[in-house]
């Protein structure tokens, strides 16, 4: 409990913490030693200034301490890429999972020297029911598959689910108070710093835009090899076609920044009501259309992920031609079987 009290007397202070205290005390919520009282102190806190890059690297570590890990076979020519959001913005239709599936399909050019995208797709429940791990349900994945089950999605169909209640056993601990407090909290943004199978190439949607730096800070601090840390000018924790999307970049060990515009991409600009799934079930069947390879605005809004994360995983070199691939993966067949390879052997 040391390092709660002075975790405590620091953000009272209204200092941030450093990244060996915020360490510190996230352990002691992770191994059961406060109570929901004092975890309730410590996040609410928290929340009442903007993340630093070292309180989120800190507890991003000492989340990583406990992760039950997914080991994906050692592939050299292979990207191990993941696209989970923070979570906390207006929701849409679970962009990023549809994307997964989508990158997971996608035939990389030889010119790229990679062989293929696999993606870790970590992800959890949603307080609106509208969650990754509930949309995969209503599509008929099996969200609790073993490590070994995952393992083997991950390397035959190329995608995995990493359920993160199912990987992160020590947040039990939190959760309790972490679901009381009607806010998001510093666990939103660390969850997608911790992948269990170590993905170390990441598309991140944050739910603010003053976590766009530090988190793509952490990221660098973590050791990602190449990352994109993404919030769209209204709102949204995605790249988006219903506006502009700030945009940071951590690439050989720097940071850089650029705002894109989808229109200028070729695509339409629609309202957040035009993305929007009513529930978990239209949410499936949004997706369902889209790897059938039928036109919407939600295809568009899940292309443009695509080829975010092509970029990120070094298939592309611009959001031009990562659309080109994305739509081609619809086109062939093969985003089709993707999904249907996920669902078949997650419940084998």
């Amino acid at each position: 409990m040391d390092h709660f009290q002075q975790a405590l007397g620091t953000l009272l202070d209204h200092k941030s913490l450093d990244q060996d205290l915020s360490y510190g005390v996230f352990r002691e919520i992770l191994e059961g030693s406060l109570d929901g009282s004092q975890i309730g102190a410590i996040l609410a806190l928290l929340a009442t200034h903007h993340s630093t890059s070292d309180e989120l690297t800190g507890a991003a570590r000492a989340m990583r301490d406990d992760v039950t890990k997914v080991h994906a076979s050692s592939d050299d020519d292979s990207v191990l890429l993941d696209t989970c959001g923070t979570g906390g913005a207006p929701k849409t239709f679970n962009v990023s999972t549809a994307a997964a599936i989508i990158l997971a399909a996608v035939q990389c050019p030889p010119s790229s020297g990679i062989a293929r995208i696999r993606v870790a797709k970590h992800g959890n429940r949603s307080r609106t029911g509208r969650g990754s791990a509930e949309v995969l349900i209503a599509l008929g994945v099996n969200v609790d598959a073993s490590v070994d089950q995952q393992s083997k999605c991950l390397d035959e169909a190329g995608v995995c689910f990493c359920f993160a209640v199912n990987h992160h056993p020590a947040i039990k601990h939190a959760m309790p108070t972490r679901r009381a407090l009607p806010i998001p909290t510093i666990f939103n943004a660390i969850g997608p710093l911790t992948n269990p199978a170590g993905a170390d190439h990441q598309l991140i949607g944050v739910y603010k835009n003053e976590l766009v730096e530090p988190m793509t800070q952490t990221l660098l601090n973590l050791g990602v090899k190449r990352a994109m840390v993404v919030h769209s000018t209204d709102g949204l924790d995605e790249l988006s076609t219903t506006a502009p999307t700030r945009i940071m970049h951590a690439h050989n060990g720097t940071l850089s920044e650029e705002t894109i515009d989808a229109t200028q991409l070729g695509l339409q600009r629609v309202s957040q009501e035009e993305v929007r799934a009513r529930d978990e079930h239209h949410s499936a069947e949004i997706i369902r259309s889209i790897v059938s390879n039928e036109p919407s605005a939600f295809a568009d809004m899940a292309l443009l992920t695509v080829a975010g994360g092509l970029v990120v995983a070094g298939a592309c070199e611009d959001f031009a031609s990562g659309l080109s691939l994305g739509k081609e993966a619809l086109a062939n067949g093969r985003a089709q079987e993707t999904l249907d390879a996920l669902v078949t052997l997650s419940n084998q």
